[in-house]
């Protein structure tokens, strides 16, 4: 993964698969909870994500040695943000939360200018996250065109935009961490931990699980959501590890999130289809990564996504 063609090939990969997790989660969520859908989704992920650490002793002595930053990464990249996301998620109409989720790598760009010595915020990479946000937010704008507009609550935006402020922060304390922990103890920890967090704050605020058999779509949704984030979280997390990474620059690629999240309603859902504003947003955002891209290859400055 340390060469640059193969840092964007995986990133694209992550980004696509966390595209298709709406669907997943619009599905979940007409049969369950959410708190309680996550935390389940969560907990089942970290599993699947153990037999990968190949040495489970090895694994053990990780989680002794660094239990108090893995216990902090569990909760700050699971339980915080992914409660807060689907708390979020269910108050505000879609369009909105494209807008709020598509905008996080602008949070990521503007701490890591702060925290990260190597991530300086430059004209060339303020240009392309500013034209980013201007194609998510047309996607977005162009989804909600012919729907009912929805009641949306300032509480559910506030969620939101925490979640992106947390997910900034975890990607810059996964990136400094000196321990050389390896990425599938980082993911796979966080990602039992915190859900089972999720789920027992979810029975307070939820109720007692029930054990009512559900319909076969929401069990197929719970696998491939549990999928997409072993395998998501797994991989993004080792392109964090990589040494000299550019974390802006590898979040960029987060706005392709709400472009193929488009693709995907269009393609699987009957009662959506693409209208003009949603294909020149996508332009837009195509464009911005090719610049991104050409710029970081040093077309147009100093070469900056890995060293």
């Amino acid at each position: 993964m340390k060469s640059k063609n193969s840092v964007i090939f995986w990133a694209i990969f992550c980004c696509l698969l966390w595209s298709s997790a709406f669907v997943g989660i619009k599905i979940g969520l007409h049969y369950s909870e959410p708190l309680r859908f996550a935390g389940i989704r969560f907990m089942l992920a970290g599993l699947l994500t153990v037999p990968f650490c190949y040495d489970l002793k090895n694994y053990f002595n990780y989680v002794k040695k660094s239990w108090k930053f893995l216990l902090f990464i569990a909760f700050l990249q699971t339980a915080l943000h992914y409660s807060l996301f689907y708390l979020g998620l269910i108050r505000v109409e879609g369009a909105l939360a494209a807008i709020v989720v598509g905008s996080s790598p602008l949070f990521v760009a503007i701490t890591s200018h702060f925290i990260m010595a190597n991530d300086k915020m430059s004209w060339a990479k303020a240009l392309t996250i500013v034209a980013g946000v201007s194609g998510v937010t047309l996607v977005a704008l162009g989804r909600s065109l012919g729907q009912e507009n929805a009641n949306v609550q300032l509480l559910g935006v506030l969620l939101l935009l925490i979640t992106n402020i947390a997910g900034s922060f975890n990607n810059i304390l996964v990136a400094k961490e000196k321990n050389n922990i390896p990425p599938l103890v980082i993911s796979s920890f966080s990602m039992f931990v915190g859900g089972l967090i999720i789920f027992l704050f979810s029975i307070p605020m939820e109720g007692v699980i029930d054990f009512v058999p559900r319909p076969r779509e929401y069990y197929v949704a719970l696998a491939w959501l549990t999928f997409v984030s072993a395998a998501g979280v797994s991989i993004w997390t080792k392109l964090l590890k990589i040494p000299g990474i550019v974390i802006s620059e590898l979040n960029f690629w987060k706005f392709l999130i709400p472009v193929s999240g488009a693709i995907l309603a269009w393609a699987l859902l009957p009662d959506e289809n693409p209208n003009w504003i949603t294909v020149i947003g996508i332009l837009i955002i195509g464009s911005s990564l090719m610049l991104l891209n050409l710029y970081n290859r040093g077309m147009f400055g100093k070469n900056k996504i890995s060293r």
